[in-house]
């Protein structure tokens, strides 16, 4: 079980973790809610029904990470970057953020908070750390949030394909992306097992 996750019977996944592990995934997770910034319950007045009905942002945000946690929904690569046909895409792209990009955030926000909860709640198991153990539903949040934390430490590394992906296994242990490359690694291998243990 050391460093990857195991199915439970019945459902649900469990992974030994260390303490170095469990204050570097915490610590993750408390930086992407803060990117991801509050939502927009923070702002409002209280009542239900208006923020039930509250409209979302239009335009991309201007950060990186946050532009790849939260894509156009039309378009893309390969796609004309000018002419009519962009111009629809973008006006479709941005009426569709507007409607989903405020509950988009809300689910990463649980996600994440999701995570920083069930680390809190884990009984040490001596000096090996502790073992987590996830019910089903706690696993789908942990994977989307696992995800989410590999697409931001993937954009702010400029990772866009898998061979970008192979050049950054050489770099030195000199190169200060050095240590960011390898907690995208060991979370993109931590996925790989969670993805396993809820597959049928």
């Amino acid at each position: 079980m050391p460093g990857h996750f195991e199915p439970l019977p019945g459902g649900g996944a469990a992974v030994a973790l260390d303490d170095v592990e469990i204050s570097i995934i915490r610590s993750l997770a408390v930086q992407l809610m803060e990117l991801i910034g509050p939502g927009p319950a923070e702002d409002a007045s209280g009542d239900p029904l208006a923020e039930l009905f509250a409209e979302g942002p239009s335009e991309p945000p201007s950060d990186p990470v946050l532009r790849r946690l939260f894509p156009d929904a039309y378009g893309g690569p390969g796609q004309p970057a000018s002419g009519k046909e962009a111009e629809e895409q973008r006006a479709y792209s941005a009426e569709f953020r507007r409607y989903t990009e405020n509950d988009l955030r809300a689910g990463k926000r649980e996600n994440a908070l999701a995570v920083i909860r069930s680390l809190d709640e884990l009984v040490p198991a001596g000096e090996d750390g502790a073992v987590l153990e996830l019910a089903p539903e706690e696993s789908r949040r942990w994977l989307g949030a696992l995800n989410d934390l590999r697409l931001a430490i993937g954009s702010r590394l400029e990772i866009s394909d898998e061979e970008d992906s192979d050049l950054l296994l050489h770099l030195s242990d000199e190169d200060p992306r050095k240590p960011m490359v390898m907690a995208y690694l060991w979370l993109g291998a931590l996925q790989e097992t969670l993805v396993s243990t809820l597959m049928p």
